[in-house]
């Protein structure tokens, strides 16, 4: 009470005394202080009870007036006193010991202050960065420490600092020791950094019990990652423990996770922004069990993912491979190998929702790499067990389990979503790339073959001229009918293909006409809100290997097989396969484009496209619609109960055939759009 007193009349005073020049009052506040120490012999009183704490902060004010009444950059008597006489050196030192109990929170925000509200820069001065440098050593050595708030406070100012002039960075890399290293009889010095100490001391403070300072923690090791020195990055991710730190967390974090979750949540469940994400752990167990180790879980990806996004380029790829090594492989891996269905259900939807969430490039190169693998050969039959996780993630699209199948199928339909050029080419373009899918052999040489769809007779109907679909608005623009198939350029006119598609399925098998809004223009108008960047042409003929014998890879392999089947699957996976197939249709490169939506290309013996898998359906269509009775109008109650049209009653017989004939119309609409669209796109951007 009596030091208050002392305090308040001393203030008094100096409001009441004549002012002394700036660096006489300086000193005379920083005395008081040391004086503190050679009068007082009483250690235990909290230096709140004291008036020390008024002293630093009237020494902060002086200097902040000093530097606002001088030319920019130029240093005063006031600042030039406390870098001479080592001032911070003193102040750590006092702060070390914690004497006064407190005086290390003191210290703290003296640094902190200083920092942050004089502009010149003051870091490179040796008297500054070394304290400096120590102090940072004394943060996060106790967790829960009352000093944690300062604690956090001071080194995020460095980080800011750090990050404003990058060069200073130089400052806090140490030369800790020399040592000689002999190779081939020759010695060499090598002068070895020390840890960034301030990722330490971050580190330390990002597990934190209080929230609050854990996101400051985690912002103060964003701003040291996004350090553009070379020297740093390479400090930071070789001589720290940052990687292990953010992968080890995420580690936890999955292993938290119930065994068993359903798909639907882990899908549903709100999107997470680290740092903003609200506890409420009775809310959280009465929605599902596992909410909150999710958000968690997916709070802390998305911070990783952001901090590899806004790491420097060699350090982001350095955390991305360690994201990979020791997360994904490490503990991804084993869930997704498993044989439990639950497990393989549970970790297939959760690899779902991180590809959904990962954003950084470096980190989604890494996870590709982690599903598909880094080759980038033609893919072999022989080959496609090379890559356990690949094979086994493919396999999955065609599993025992409808659910597992499907959730699988929507982790394809999810990645080749991602701007990844690595997906499309692992998947897909390798397997095309040659064109060897194309016959190689003279016209003359070919062997006999109905390949005209006009002479087949399972399709002689659809295509006569009086069924052929006319020419409205949207086929104005297109060639004008030929004879051939081709034009000079080689391209399929895209009326025919249009035709081709919509013709496919036969009319008694069609039911979309009978309903309001279901018409092929829905897909038209979907397929032109796609984002088109057609680039490049067809490899020519020349120069590809057409000996070489085709596989259409894994990964189509297995969705043709699917698609064959869609007479006889359910409804839901129907639905999935198709999807996967309109969005590989959809991507913009011409070896796809003719592969799966042209279907006037000539292909090579035992070849394949997804045309003529689609023929192979209509045909077994076609026969077993004779042994159904009433089947069209089963087919338009099956359409208009599937659209909420009218009420679910009695069971019908062969509803999954009656739903597959539904998703094949479907389909084959939305492939001609696909194709129509696509056309148009690529005739707008060639030269």
């Amino acid at each position: 009470m009596f030091s208050k007193f002392t305090s308040i009349l001393q203030h008094a005073v100096e409001a009441l005394a004549p002012s002394l020049p700036l660096q006489e009052d300086f000193v005379y506040h920083w005395k008081a202080i040391t004086h503190y120490y050679i009068e007082t012999s009483d250690d235990k009183a909290p230096v709140t009870d004291t008036n020390i704490p008024s002293h630093l902060e009237q020494m902060l004010d002086i200097l902040t007036q000093e530097e606002s009444e001088r030319e920019s950059g130029e240093t005063g008597p006031c600042m030039e006193y406390l870098l001479h006489h080592k001032i911070l050196e003193t102040l750590f030192t006092l702060g070390k010991a914690d004497c006064p109990p407190g005086m290390k929170q003191q210290v703290l925000s003296f640094y902190t202050k200083l920092l942050g509200r004089i502009h010149q820069p003051l870091l490179p001065h040796i008297n500054v960065h070394r304290p400096v440098q120590k102090l940072i050593r004394l943060c996060g050595e106790i967790l829960a420490a009352p000093t944690e708030n300062e604690e956090i406070q001071f080194l995020c100012i460095v980080c800011a600092k750090l990050k404003q002039d990058p060069y200073l960075v130089n400052f806090f890399l140490e030369v800790s020791m020399m040592s000689i290293r002999c190779y081939h009889n020759r010695g060499s010095r090598m002068a070895e950094l020390t840890s960034h100490t301030s990722i330490f001391m971050l580190s330390s403070l990002s597990v934190s019990q209080d929230g609050r300072i854990v996101v400051k923690a985690c912002e103060g090791l964003m701003l040291l990652v996004s350090l553009p020195e070379p020297a740093a990055a390479k400090c930071l991710t070789e001589n720290t423990e940052l990687c292990e730190l953010l992968t080890d967390r995420l580690s936890a974090f999955y292993k938290a996770l119930p065994m068993s979750m359903d798909p639907l949540d882990i899908e549903t469940v709100e999107s997470v922004n680290w740092g903003l994400d609200v506890y409420n752990m009775k809310d959280d167990a009465a929605i599902f069990t596992g909410k909150r180790a999710l958000i968690s879980f997916l709070s802390w990806l998305d911070y990783c993912d952001q901090l590899i996004k806004e790491a420097q380029k060699t350090a982001a790829a350095v955390l991305a491979k360690a994201v990979r090594e020791r997360f994904f492989v490490a503990v991804m891996e084993p869930q997704l190998m498993q044989t439990s269905e639950v497990g393989i259900l549970t970790s297939t939807a959760l690899l779902n929702r991180i590809i959904r969430q990962v954003t950084s490039e470096a980190l989604l190169q890494d996870m590709v790499y982690f599903l598909l693998g880094e080759e980038k050969g033609p893919e072999t039959l022989a080959s496609i067990a090379q890559n356990p996780l690949r094979h086994r993630l493919i396999e999955h699209c065609d599993h025992l389990s409808d659910e597992i199948s499907i959730m699988t199928l929507r982790l394809f339909e999810q990645l080749i979503q991602k701007p990844n050029q690595h997906i499309l080419h692992s998947l897909m373009l390798r397997s095309l790339e040659e064109r060897n899918y194309l016959e190689n052999k003279p016209q003359e040489e070919r062997e006999p073959v109905e390949n005209d769809l006009e002479e087949d007779p399972l399709f002689v109907d659809d295509f006569s001229p009086e069924n052929r679909l006319s020419s409205p608005d949207w086929l104005s623009n297109s060639p004008t009918h030929s004879p051939y198939h081709a034009k000079p350029d080689g391209k399929t006119e895209v009326h025919k293909i249009v035709n081709s598609f919509l013709c496919l399925v036969p009319d008694e098998a069609k039911s979309s006409s009978h309903v309001e809004g279901t018409g092929y223009d829905t897909y038209l108008r979907d397929a032109h809100r796609q984002r088109w960047d057609w680039r490049g042409t067809p490899k020519a003929m020349e120069k590809c290997d057409l000996d070489s014998p085709f596989f259409e890879g894994h990964f189509l392999k297995v969705l043709f097989d699917r698609m064959g089947r869609i007479l006889d699957q359910p409804y839901d996976v129907n639905l999935h396969v198709t999807s996967v197939l309109s969005k590989l249709s959809l991507l913009p490169h011409p070896h796809i484009h003719e592969y799966l939506l042209d279907p006037y290309i000539n292909l090579g013996p035992g070849c394949r496209s997804l045309f003529s898998v689609i023929v192979r359906v209509v045909g077994d269509l076609m026969l077993r619609i004779q042994r159904i009775p009433d089947f069209t109008p089963k087919l338009l109650l099956v359409r208009k109960r599937l659209l909420g049209l009218e009420p679910e009653g009695l069971n019908i017989d062969h509803m999954t055939l009656l739903e597959g004939v539904i998703v094949l119309e479907e389909f084959c609409k939305e492939l001609a759009a696909i194709a129509f669209v696509k056309f148009h796109a690529s005739a707008s951007t060639s030269p």
